[in-house]
C-alpha cells in the first residue's frame, strides 16, 4: 500500500478502530521521540515531547506500529510501556 492509498491528499486523517488517526501521526511521533532522547534538550521541550508522545501513543497502537517495530532505546519504551 502507497501513503496516498491510505490517506489521499485531499484526506487529512482516517478512523481507525474507533481511534482518528492525522495524516503526520508518526513523523510527528518520530520527531517528539528524538527531542526526548536528546540530552541536550531543555527540560521544558522533553516535557512538551513527552505530553505529545503519550497522546499519539492511541492512534499509534490503531496503527499497530509497535507490533512490527521495536523501539530501542530503553527509557523511551519505558515511557510508551507505561502508557
Amino acid at each position: 500500500m502507497r501513503a496516498e492509498e491510505l490517506l489521499p491528499d485531499h484526506v487529512n486523517q482516517a478512523d481507525l478502530n474507533g481511534v482518528t488517526v492525522r495524516k503526520g501521526t508518526v513523523g510527528a511521533f518520530l520527531f517528539n521521540a528524538r527531542v526526548w532522547c536528546d540530552g541536550s534538550a531543555g527540560v521544558q521541550t522533553r516535557a512538551a515531547a513527552e505530553r505529545d508522545i503519550v497522546d499519539a501513543l492511541p492512534a499509534l497502537r490503531a496503527l499497530g506500529i509497535f507490533e512490527v517495530m521495536e523501539i530501542r532505546d530503553a527509557a523511551l519504551r519505558t515511557l510508551i510501556e507505561a502508557h
